[in-house]
């Protein structure tokens, strides 16, 4: 029988995953990464249990504080708008996933995220709850090993599979906060972990219009409350040299070329331009075709419609069709 090492957590994901797996007749181990408390480390362990599926615990409170916690912070510190689950698929999850996987002699690696896999490729999932642009930093070789069960379900189909199968998770509130910051305050958490920038100029068209409480409060695309010449204003850039936030109107927000750096390639990285789509925030509705042009290991991506508020730290995400190609980092230069 054919092992694979599922990501566990006794969520409903993981748990239909779990069983659909097991339907397709794969051997399935379960590992949880251990990076919260006693609580649920526990219900992991129970959830496994009952659906009589062996489970591993591997704590990653290390791993996690030096590949995902601390760059986190410190991209906010530069001020930028990171998102914290695409650092740790790559850096923790899927690496743990496949080096336990590895141990035990398991030819594949599984979760629960919403998408497709098919030859080593990764594929959109249903647009209602696509998961595709979180994977967009797997290496290859993760990509190789994956299995995606769910990828060609939609949630509320999993929820009453789960039903069907008498689960506890079946109506278990989805997971939305950082799990390294379950209350959702990452402000507060920001603060907790030592200095953070002083205050500093809200800038509109070049003047200073107020003052801020220090740029990791912030993120671009922000509405700010109040209005300019009777206009709203959003956050337009925020600029950590300076220690000054940019304000603009709404249509200012919008721009047809974006630059990303670090680019990971799921395929084989080209040498002249080529035509894509792009995602520059997890959203399934904006996904403009493009031109992309490789610059080494950074790309410029110029849109046939208008993306709105690309903002740096965040991923730029390509896609080929429904194939995922692969993303990086979007910056200024």
């Amino acid at each position: 029988m054919t092992k694979v090492v599922l990501g566990f957590s006794g969520g409903v994901d993981s748990a239909v995953s779990a069983e659909l797996l097991k339907q397709q007749g794969f051997q399935v181990l379960g590992l949880y990464l251990d990076n919260a408390g006693e609580a649920e480390r526990l219900a992991a362990q129970e959830a496994a249990e009952l659906r009589g599926i062996e489970l591993e615990v591997l704590d990653v409170h290390r791993q996690l504080e030096e590949q995902v916690c601390r760059p986190f912070s410190e991209s906010y510190l530069r001020g930028e708008t990171p998102n914290p689950c695409i650092i740790c698929n790559p850096r923790v999850k899927f690496r743990s996933l496949l080096d336990c996987a590895r141990r035990v002699g398991a030819e594949f690696i599984s979760t629960g995220h919403y998408a497709r896999t098919e030859a080593g490729k990764i594929y959109k999932g249903r647009p209602s709850n696509d998961q595709s642009y979180m994977l967009c930093r797997l290496t290859r070789e993760q990509a190789e090993h994956l299995l995606l069960p769910l990828g060609n379900f939609e949630k509320v189909q999993v929820r009453a599979m789960a039903e069907e199968l008498k689960l506890p998770s079946a109506h278990k509130p989805d997971s939305m906060e950082i799990c390294f910051i379950p209350d959702k305050n990452y402000i507060r958490w920001l603060e907790s972990r030592g200095t953070v920038p002083p205050e500093g100029d809200f800038i509109f068209h070049g003047q200073a219009v107020g003052r801020h409480e220090g740029i990791h409060r912030y993120t671009v695309g922000q509405r700010r409350p109040g209005l300019i010449d009777g206009r709203k204003v959003y956050i337009s850039r925020i600029d950590p040299v300076s220690n000054s936030i940019e304000l603009a109107l709404w249509e200012e927000l919008f721009k047809t070329q974006v630059r990303a750096r670090d680019f990971n390639w799921l395929v084989e990285a080209p040498s002249s331009p080529i035509r894509a789509s792009v995602r520059v925030r997890h959203t399934k509705w904006e996904n403009p075709p493009c031109t992309v042009y490789p610059e080494g290991d950074k790309v410029s991506i110029v849109c046939d419609e208008p993306v709105r508020s690309p903002a740096a730290g965040q991923s730029a995400v390509l896609y080929d069709g429904e194939q995922l190609l692969g993303g990086g980092f979007i910056c200024e230069k």
